[in-house]
Order: structure tokens, then C-alpha cells, then sequence
């Protein structure tokens, strides 16, 4: 499929982006390019080729859903600037 710069004026228009008319030609042929490529690929047999996410095959790391008492708040609290009762303390931010 080739496109022409009537047709890449046309597009241009309808997306309403403003393009020289000297460049109308060159664009045009990039984009011709692009479609041949893309021409080329539907071309590759993909019959039983899982379709992929990634090109790594990487699985999520899993840990045990377990109920706890939420650790040790004295030292979660640590390096709090101000605590209070096991809760931090944070300035006032809406008024």
C-alpha cells in the first residue's frame, strides 16, 4: 500500500495539523515505508504463538496472605518526628 501526498494532505488536514507543501512528498514516502514494514510483518507465521505481555517471561513474586498484629509500633514509630499513642503526628493541613 502506497500512500500519496494527496493523501497525507488530506490526513493532515482532517487531524488539522499544517504541513508545507514541500514536505508533503517526503512525508508521504516515510509513511509508505512504514506500511510496507508493517505489510512484512503480517506476512510471519504467528499460528500457536502465545500472545505476550512482554518479551521477558517474568512472574509476579507471591507472598502469604496472612492476618498479623501489625508489628511492633514502637519501632514503626522510631524515626516519627512526633508520635502519640502509637500514631504519628502530622501538621494540620486542611483548615
Amino acid at each position: 500500500m502506497a500512500i500519496d501526498a494527496a493523501t497525507v494532505k488530506k490526513v493532515a488536514s482532517l487531524a488539522r495539523i499544517r504541513e508545507p507543501e514541500d514536505r508533503l512528498e517526503p512525508l508521504a514516502r516515510e509513511l509508505s515505508g512504514i506500511l510496507q514494514w508493517i505489510e512484512q510483518l503480517a506476512e510471519v507465521d504467528t499460528e500457536g504463538v502465545e500472545p505476550m505481555t512482554s518479551v521477558v517471561k517474568a512472574a509476579l513474586p507471591m507472598r502469604e496472605d496472612v492476618v498479623t498484629d501489625g508489628g511492633d509500633p514502637a519501632r514503626v514509630l522510631a524515626n516519627a518526628p512526633r508520635s502519640d499513642r502509637n500514631f504519628f503526628v502530622v501538621p494540620k493541613v486542611v483548615e
